[in-house]
């Protein structure tokens, strides 16, 4: 038993858990059951339902009983119930059936549910005219009902009489009568969920042994729909069901009564309007001609309001048309500011890399300058050092004649002043050779240094020419690509994705989806009179070269569509929006006209005179002109006195000549325009070629200058473990020469002009030594001033290249800005047409407004001849002549017959009335079934959720308690078929060798019947839960282990009074609180009364 639904009953004994609630506490036990032994000692002594009499049941449980003349029985009772376990104990004929009996016949249930009877009349004593039952129900908690009236019990009175009748008498706790009613009964049955009908709640001995020997999987079925009640629920919607398609038909019918009432009321509305007089039509005909007259007016009238507000709206939309020009006109204004400063600002970087020029070549030269006093201090130090070699060999040359003069001295001094003489000897001589061997390593670690530098700064710009070529084979390579794919298709060459393109935008035009057909690419619509201009065209075009254009937006729209298919990613072609024109636009009054040189509109052949206007909006061709030779360009241009309207011009390499200033052309050759497609072929592959095989030098140098640079540094490493050997070996030498000097010596005076000598040329080698330091130090400062200067100019150098880098995004940034400039001259010029197209719809606006006005005024004459005070009308001319007809016939019709006024008044009346009533009820009847249907819908769904969710419950309490016993089995529904299919497998066995319930043995099969039994109570809600006789077919040991289980649950379930009738003794039930046996004796056959009642706690 799970510790945690004990804590909770004790901690609120009055809530009563409703089926959810139950489920998850009865998951919390199965969880806990499982582990468990099935051998355990019953939980029931071993302490887990200490405290249970102090549990406190909820309200509708069975307090008391008593029958009275009930089937064979005079008096039985008053038997009182505990709050939890009741065991009803006696042998066959004691009276145990007869209380389970009179508990459902007292509650409502009828008398076939009991299987004792056929008729209630049946439960009456023999010989008595009359039975009594008598049940006190528990009425407290907040599930109480009445609790004001009843009080903390209801006691419920049941008489049946010998012809069969029953009737009840409600009473409160008291004693006093409060109702007779059986709704008052079932009102309380309803509040404290009382079901004696559903076998879940009340288990009698025929319904037991009925389902235990049933053999059919849909009695099973049956029996779980009967005891979770949606055999009830469903019952309840084939009866809902059955009665809206009742309702249905009956709105089928009186839908047809409702024509037939609709179409007499119309006939006798027609005939009773029919009967007004004569004159009276008379009078309402010539109102009506009066109406039509001034109808037309106010017609005319109206149709003219619209025209003076569509007029006076345009008036007023000319101002919006205006600002839309002026707006457009500041814009371009600033688009060509813009342009100005953006070409100002090139120009400044232009001046920039000018004035930077003049300064590079200075640094260059000082730092040249600066090498040369490099070279020149390393031939000083060059020369200090072989004069030192010379001093050291004159210095080894008198060392020696001294110390031979010293050995002949020497030897008379002893063997000890002749061995320190020859060590002092022997250490200034490694010493000197040691000094020697530094200064060598030293100026070698220089070299080194220098070489491994002056490596890494040439791999630094060999890295950078590196990069840049790889983005010339890259550009080159695609170029290529591009020119092989348009040796079949020369529109290939503005892109790979452009043949899809233009079928694409065919097929769109076939399906009507665009109005005019888009021109495009323009590069590929034109063609060069002289293919020698084909750069300078191209480098003047740019990318209009690839751009298309649309006569209207809505095209536009579907043509950024359809681009957006075909280049996914990528920069798209431009789209130029402008009105198609069928003819060129006159450019004479603003074009160059130079007699040597043409303009580039003059240079191409254009067929369409879309693609023509369209090149002459947004790029003034017309005033740019071509001159192959760059210096007769500048002449030209720069002149005096410029050809008029030209404002610039391109030289056949692409160069870009203005008034004021000039640029080069980046680009080389064309593209798009170029005529032999092999030639560029070739000269691109040839290009690539040498690229590749400058790449590969490049390599080869790369890897050269790898392997200097590391032999060098692994040279540079050993010679500065060398010399830091040396230095400390001649720093070791020192110190024992110092110590041998400091001893004294016998001297000798011809000794001391040789050491004197000696002394001088110590001290020319110590004077020497500090001039080839001193050159050393200028040296090593030349050098670095060469370093400082060459540095100096090489950033100088990488500054230029930084400003001059910088002019390529301004150059683009003035390509976007003359394009802003030609679409925003567009734009401007679009919306003077439409303000000049505007104004001419104003005028005919007003003149189709004067004549109307006309109009007007012929038809005001007209009507004030009819009638010459003016009819106000709100109905149209078109309705009022509809009406004047039928009236002129009706009038006809009325003096050629006349009829009788009263019945023909009271026949529309009664007409009108029925089909009014028949109408309202026909709108209640569809408004039901339409609620109905609505409400029918959700509950079904609902019904099978609940139906799925019970039935998985049910399978999960129903493996728990077979688990128990060590068991195991399956429970399989079919909701379609309305069958229930339990197997069993006794033992621990196979899931695989489960067996129907047919083939055990008669305990297995009431063991299998109680687990199934108490699955239902686990997904069911009652007060209270009668079995009768459910051990019957057990053994001893399927009795021990049913009667187990269901002590545990009613222990865990404390809230909820159970009643188990059986007729064996019980001796070996537990001692416990919760557990009360009512023991009834054997039944007298003389007299059938009851003997004694004996109560157990």
């Amino acid at each position: 038993m799970s510790k945690r639904k004990s804590s909770s009953v004790s901690d609120n004994p009055n809530k009563r858990v409703r089926p959810a609630a139950a489920a998850a506490a009865a998951e919390e036990e199965e969880e806990d059951v499982e582990d468990e032994d099935v051998d355990q000692e019953d939980p029931l002594q071993n302490g887990q339902v200490q405290g249970a009499g102090e549990v406190v049941s909820d309200a509708g449980i069975v307090e008391s009983i008593t029958l009275k003349n009930f089937m064979c029985h005079s008096l039985l009772g008053p038997f009182t119930f505990g709050s939890n376990v009741n065991f009803v104990v006696g042998n066959n004929g004691s009276g145990k059936s007869a209380v389970l009996t009179a508990l459902i016949v007292a509650l409502g249930g009828n008398a076939h549910a009991t299987n004792r009877g056929l008729s209630l009349k049946g439960f009456v004593k023999e010989g008595e005219s009359s039975a009594d039952v008598s049940i006190t129900l528990r009425n407290k908690g907040r599930d109480a009902y009445k609790p004001e009236v009843y009080g903390p019990a209801i006691i419920v009175d049941l008489r049946i009489t010998r012809e069969g009748l029953r009737t009840y008498k409600l009473r409160s706790k008291s004693g006093q009568l409060v109702s007779t009613k059986k709704e008052e009964l079932l009102s309380i049955l309803d509040n404290f969920n009382i079901q004696v009908n559903n076998p879940v709640s009340v288990l009698t001995q025929e319904m037991s042994k009925y389902f235990l020997h049933s053999k059919g999987e849909g009695d099973k079925y049956k029996f779980f729909m009967k005891a979770t009640q949606l055999e009830q629920m469903r019952e309840d919607f084939v009866y809902i069901k059955t009665t809206k398609h009742v309702t249905e038909d009956k709105v089928q019918q009186h839908s047809e009564c409702l024509k037939d009432l609709k179409r007499k009321y119309v006939e006798k509305e027609d005939r009773y309007k029919n009967m007004a007089s004569l004159d009276e039509m008379h009078t309402k005909l010539e109102d009506l001609q009066k109406q039509m007259a001034w109808a037309l007016v106010i017609e005319m009238e109206k149709e003219l309001e619209p025209m003076k507000e569509k007029l006076q709206s345009d008036r007023h939309s000319t101002e919006k048309y205006d600002e839309k020009v002026d707006e457009w006109k500041n814009k371009v204004e600033e688009a060509e500011s813009k342009s100005r400063q953006i070409q100002e600002h090139l120009e400044e970087i232009t001046q920039q890399v000018q004035e930077l020029q003049p300064k590079c070549a200075e640094l260059k030269a000082e730092a040249q300058r600066r090498n040369t006093l490099l070279k020149s201090s390393e031939v000083t130090v060059h020369r200090f050092k072989a004069n030192l070699r010379d001093l050291e060999k004159d210095k080894v040359q008198l060392s020696s004649r001294i110390n031979d003069l010293k050995l002949s001295i020497s030897q008379t001094s002893g063997a000890e002043s002749q061995a320190r003489t020859e060590r002092m000897k022997q250490i200034q001589a490694e010493l000197e050779n040691k000094d020697h061997q530094i200064a060598t390593l030293s100026q070698q670690i220089d070299q080194y240094q220098h070489v491994c530098n002056r490596a890494k700064e040439e791999q630094g710009k060999i890295g950078k020419e590196q990069e840049v070529l790889k983005r010339s084979i890259d550009a080159n390579s695609r170029n290529l690509q591009t020119m092989e794919s348009s040796r079949s298709n020369r529109l290939r060459r503005f892109g790979e994705h452009m043949p899809a393109l233009l079928n694409a935008i065919q097929e769109a035009h076939g399906r009507g989806q665009l109005k005019h057909k888009p021109r495009g690419p323009l590069g590929y619509l034109i063609s060069l009179k002289d293919p020698e201009l084909a750069l300078s065209v191209e480098v003047c075009l740019k990318g209009q070269l690839q751009a298309f254009t649309c006569d209207n937006h809505e095209d536009e729209k579907v043509l950024q569509g359809l681009m957006s298919r075909m280049f996914p990613s990528g920069r798209r072609p431009a789209i130029i929006t402008s009105n198609f024109l069928s003819r060129v636009h006159d450019t004479r009054s603003r074009a160059v006209n130079h007699p040597e040189y043409p303009s580039v509109l003059q240079a191409l052949e254009i067929e369409d005179p879309v693609v023509a206007n369209c090149l002459i909006d947004q790029r003034g061709i017309e005033s740019i002109l071509l001159i192959k030779n760059r210096t007769d360009a500048r002449r030209v241009m720069q002149a005096r006195n410029p050809p008029q309207h030209c404002n610039q011009a391109f030289s056949k390499d692409g160069d870009q000549i203005f008034n004021n200033r000039s640029y080069a052309a980046e680009q080389t050759r064309a593209n798009y325009l170029s005529g032999d497609v092999e030639e560029e072929i070739r000269h691109l592959q040839r290009e690539i070629e040498n690229q590749e095989a400058q790449k590969s030098r490049f390599q080869q140098q790369m890897k050269k200058l790898d392997d200097d640079i590391k032999q060098n540094e692994g040279l540079l490493r050993r010679t500065q473990v060398e010399q830091r050997t040396i230095k400390a070996t001649a720093t070791k030498l020192q110190l024992e020469l110092t110590d041998l000097q400091n001893m004294e010596e016998p001297q000798s005076e011809d000794l001391n002009p040789l050491e004197e000598d000696l002394q001088e040329i110590v001290t020319k080698i110590s004077s020497k030594r500090a001039e080839y330091d001193e050159a050393r130090a200028q040296m090593a400062e030349f050098k670095a001033s060469y370093e400082e200067a060459e540095q100096v100019y090489k950033q100088h150098k990488e500054q230029i290249n930084t400003v001059a880098e910088e002019a390529d995004p301004v150059k683009e940034e003035l390509s976007k800005a003359d394009q802003d400039v030609m679409k925003c001259r567009h734009h401007k010029k679009h919306y003077d047409e439409k303000r000049s197209a505007h104004l001419r719809n104003i005028q005919t606006l007003e003149a189709n407004q004067e004549s109307k006005e006309q109009e007007l005024q012929t038809s005001v004459a007209k009507a004030t001849e009819i009638c010459p005070e003016r009819v106000e009308v709100r109905r149209t001319a078109r309705s009022l002549d509809s009406e004047i007809n039928r009236l002129k016939v009706k009038i006809t019709t009325q003096q050629e017959q006349q009829g009788d006024r009263e019945e023909v008044v009271r026949q529309y009346h009664e007409a009108l009335e029925n089909y009014k009533n028949m109408a309202q009820q026909m709108k209640y009847l569809n408004s039901f079934i339409k609620s109905l249907d609505s409400v029918m819908n959700q509950r079904l769904q609902v019904y099978a959720e609940l139906r799925r969710f019970l039935s998985a419950r049910c399978k999960y309490y129903f493996d728990s308690m077979l688990a128990q016993r060590g068991y195991t089995g399956s429970m399989a529904f079919d909701h379609k078929n309305e069958t229930l299919s339990i197997s069993v497998q006794p033992g621990q066995g196979n899931k695989a060798d489960l067996s129907d319930m047919r083939s055990l043995s008669g305990g297995e099969r009431s063991f299998s019947t109680v687990c199934f039994v108490l699955s239902l109570w686990a997904i069911t809600e009652a007060p209270f839960r009668c079995l009768d006789e459910f051990d019957v077919y057990m053994d001893m040991v399927n009795r021990r282990i049913s009667m187990d289980m269901m002590l545990k649950v009613a222990a865990g379930q404390r809230y909820r009074q159970f009643i188990f009738l059986t007729p064996q003794s019980m001796s070996s039930l537990p001692v416990s609180k919760i557990i009360n046996i009512l023991r009834l004796k054997d039944p007298d056959r003389g007299n059938n009364t009851q003997r004694s009642q004996d109560e157990e706690q």
